[in-house]
């Protein structure tokens, strides 16, 4: 084949970010040394094509990522629908206290009654005022976190709707203030004059610099004041934009240069117990996320209380999604609900007529982005501030549904009616919750046979798994459908963590013609709302950072290249150990007992044994959570609601022993667990029999608190009957038995590869660019053969590297790239990489 051409310039292009130390030219290093790694590059070869929306972002809201995160609204509970944290009653005051001056006196009461405001946002505040002449009497909210942040000499807008009684008005006195009464910004003064629902607006300057404000809002006089929608907002919006997003949040998604936004979830937009309005509760609880909920003016938006467990305004709804993505070049990609609930639910709808209802609402979604100003839905677009089309090309359909079958048939509908009024759009069906199993087979299978153009994979794991699987996704079928791995993540936020997803990323690249987008998951966290970690960016009311990850994220997206430029790479790997440690029992959200626990060696030799008669003296809890006794002589844990209650037994100090032991269920969700190779609470294997709601088995993988599944298939267990389990260990090969026969085995011999690479071509600068992964604690000397291409001596370099163990926090981000110029290159040259580093050489061709 011909040699490949490399577009020349003037100029070496490298993305910074302002977080990156430029400083002077480095050397050539010694070549003494002798390579223990190789790279070859062949630039005779052309590889794939890099789309250019690859590397996107997927944004969620957990951890409180878009009320009093990416949403820029103060007040917590403007519209006083929020349910409390506990469930346990309701009172729409969620984030409200009552606020008085000396001799100000009323009630403050929310109501739900004919005088609401509209039908979607029902409930009210209602002051009965009776407050002597000067005095006042109101509520206060100090937001979300510590209090309101406020920025000194920033105007900040404040608006509510309110109506009054009071035949000559009521005046009002609007404040932001410290706990103690400080004055942070004049206050307003305004005068509710109707009976009638009416909007009332004022700016408010801060004076000085807080983050832990708290708006005030006092009546004075008497009568019956009604108020909802108190909003305050920050005019300093990312892109300026009226009811916007937060800037610094914003601005540092946007530095990523994300290809794609994916919206808005994940487990929230599938899972919900109310599909219409409910006359207890409203629109409160854990309605499944549907766009028409979210779009038009605010005050007509409903809240909703979400798969996580907190509320939503939906102030940050669909419009403001469509119109962030446009903002930052990215492509929009949201995620509609398939009525196949996910996320460790299992429940599909039987109501065919709803079924219809979504299908039309996602039709009417297509409309409303990309729909003309005479549609219905794109005039309700121009309405709210964006006549142009949004340019929707790509929707997805259900999130990690756990019943492949009722999700498939629902998806197929979708598909077809999508595919017969929009045939450009592109729907992307999905392969379940996991990268292996059952669900997973049976997806992919479905989505290959009826031509699915792209499947949505999802998966959590290891470090350790990162690095076992760099060739995933080199024997996909090239001609079957495209992969959209919408979210991913190795399980902690330290720099080892980010290392193991590098090495992981240059696979993706190198199959970038099967791999065609890929989302970290997930985007956001406030620090005091954490549901899951690890997480991209952290924030609190006033400050955000990003995390190790987040730094290594944004030199991958700042960095792709136009297409893969093959090469391989050779070294040393490090191999498979045999299982050890020690053995253990645990149950996930059951009670259930377990008796006559033994190991013995191969030849039949008794190493342990307990039948609880003398008590659970040899046994050591190691979760912390459940109820563990020795109940008429078994071992019970009785806690139908605990989970993970993980307890360690005997260690048989070898890797050559047969484990048995009854095991029943007593009550509950699931079945049980039977654990070895036990080294701590985030280091084991476990037996999973009747999990995921007593519908599947697995065998699952605990490295450093991040599971994977190496054996996944249908499964349940029955109360009250007695199992004789077996686990028969023999150096890395595991063979399970239930009542004598023999339920699966598996051998854990994948070798880990800490040494990864890629190359890719970026065509406008003419640069090849050189991605090294080197995630292990010794330096990597490599020889690099760039095949006879004829390269300058001189290159730019980006390093991220450190402690493994580190992290970035809100006091200090000690993982930061740094850049550089290195001399000393050529045709062939050796470099050595840091211990546990990711590095980046942009090398210009001649």
């Amino acid at each position: 084949m011909s040699r490949v051409r490399f577009h020349i310039g003037l100029t070496v292009g490298l993305v910074l970010t302002a977080s990156v130390a430029i400083v002077a030219p480095v050397m050539a290093q010694p070549t003494t040394v002798e390579p223990n790694y190789t790279i070859t590059v062949d630039p005779s070869t052309r590889g794939a094509t890099i789309s250019d929306s690859m590397y996107g972002v997927f944004f969620e809201d957990i951890n409180f990522a878009a009320d009093g995160g990416l949403y820029a609204e103060l007040v917590r509970n403007r519209s006083f629908e929020f349910l409390p944290a506990d469930n346990t009653s309701y009172t729409g005051m969620t984030g409200w206290t009552t606020a008085a001056s000396e001799h100000g006196a009323g009630t403050a009461t929310t109501v739900d009654d004919d005088a609401r405001l509209n039908e979607r946002n029902r409930t009210y505040l209602q002051l009965e005022l009776s407050s002597a002449a000067d005095a006042w009497y109101g509520v206060g909210n100090a937001g979300y976190n510590s209090g309101i942040a406020l920025r000194a000499g920033e105007h900040y807008d404040f608006s509510m709707w309110a109506r009054t009684t009071a035949s000559g008005g009521t005046p009002l006195a609007v404040a932001v203030e410290t706990a103690t009464g400080g004055v942070l910004a004049a206050p307003l003064s305004l005068t509710v004059r109707t009976d009638s629902w009416t909007k009332y607006t004022g700016t408010l300057t801060a004076k000085q610099t807080t983050d832990a404000g708290r708006l005030l809002v006092r009546a004075g006089g008497t009568g019956t004041l009604r108020l909802d929608m108190v909003s305050l907002l920050p005019r300093d919006t990312f892109r300026g934009h009226a009811n916007g997003l937060r800037k610094d949040l914003a601005e540092k998604i946007a530095a990523l240069r994300p290809g794609f936004v994916r919206f808005p979830g994940g487990c929230l937009v599938n899972t919900g117990s109310h599909e219409g309005y409910d006359e207890a509760s409203g629109w409160q609880r854990e309605r499944s996320y549907q766009w028409k909920d979210t779009v038009g003016p605010v005050e007509t938006r409903a809240t909703n209380q979400n798969f996580w467990g907190y509320n939503q305004s939906y102030g940050l709804g669909y419009f403001e999604y469509f119109q962030f993505s446009e903002d930052i070049g990215a492509m929009p990609l949201p995620v509609v609900p398939a009525l196949v609930t996910g996320c460790g639910e299992n429940r599909a709808t039987a109501d065919e007529a709803l079924l219809q209802r979504h299908i039309q609402d996602t039709l009417d979604l297509i409309e409303f982005a990309n729909g003309p100003v005479t549609s219905t839905w794109g005039k309700l677009r121009a309405d709210m501030g964006h006549p142009k089309p949004f340019g929707l090309t790509h929707l997805s359909v259900g999130n990690e549904e756990n019943l492949p079958e009722e999700y498939f048939a629902n998806f197929e509908q979708f598909r077809d009616a999508i595919m017969a009024k929009y045939p450009d759009i592109t729907v992307i069906g999905n392969s379940g919750p996991d990268d292996t199993g059952g669900t997973f087979e049976t997806l992919w299978a479905k989505n290959r046979a009826a031509g699915v153009a792209m499947v949505d994979e999802h998966y959590y794991n290891s470090p350790k798994w990162f690095l076992q699987n760099n060739a995933r996704y080199d024997g996909y079928d090239r001609s079957g459908p495209k992969v959209f791995l919408g979210e991913y993540a190795s399980l902690d936020n330290k720099l080892y963590n980010s290392l193991a997803e590098a090495a992981y990323m240059t696979g993706l690249e190198r199959n970038a013609d099967v791999v065609k987008l890929a989302s970290y998951a997930p985007l956001l966290s406030n620090i005091d709302n954490v549901q899951w970690k690890p997480d991209l960016i952290w924030f609190d009311n006033d400050e955000s950072w990003g995390s190790t990850s987040y730094e290594v994220q944004q030199l991958f997206m700042n960095n792709v290249g136009d297409r893969v430029v093959p090469s391989t790479a050779t070294g040393a790997v490090v191999g498979p150990q045999p299982i050890t440690g020690a053995i253990g029992l645990s149950t996930w959200a059951t009670s259930a007992a377990y008796d006559e626990v033994k190991v013995t060696a191969p030849d039949g030799t008794v190493l342990f044994s307990d039948d609880f008669s003398a008590g659970s003296g040899q046994w050591t809890p190691l979760a912390g959570r459940g109820d563990w006794s020795v109940v008429d002589g078994e071992f019970v844990q009785s806690d139908a609601a605990a989970q993970d209650t993980l307890i360690k037994g005997f260690d048989p100090q070898t890797s050559e022993y047969d484990l048995s032991v009854k095991a029943r269920k007593i009550s509950g969700a699931e079945g049980f667990l039977i654990c070895f190779g036990v080294k701590d609470s985030g280091n084991f294997y476990w037996w999973n029999l009747g999990g995921w709601n007593n519908t599947q088995g697995a065998i699952e993988k605990a490295v450093g608190g991040g599971k994977e599944q190496l054996i996944t298939k249908p499964n349940s267990v029955t109360t009250g009957t007695t199992y004789d389990l077996k686990v028969q260990v023999r150096g890395t090969k595991v063979t399970l038995y239930v009542g004598g026969q023999e339920w699966g085995s598996f051998d854990d011999t994948k070798v880990m590869e800490p040494f990864a690479q890629v190359v890719t071509e970026d065509e406008r600068t003419g640069e090849l660019i050189l991605k090294v992964v080197n995630a292990q604690d010794t330096d990597a000397v490599t020889r690099v053969d760039l095949g006879g291409l004829r390269v300058r001596k001189t290159a730019r370099m980006t390093t991220i590297t450190g402690d493994p163990g580190e992290q970035n926090t809100r006091s200090a981000e000690p993982i930061k790239p740094v850049t550089t110029t290195v001399s000393g290159l050529g045709s062939t040259f050796t470099r050595t990489f840091p211990a546990n580093s990711v590095t980046f050489l942009r090398i210009r061709t001649r």
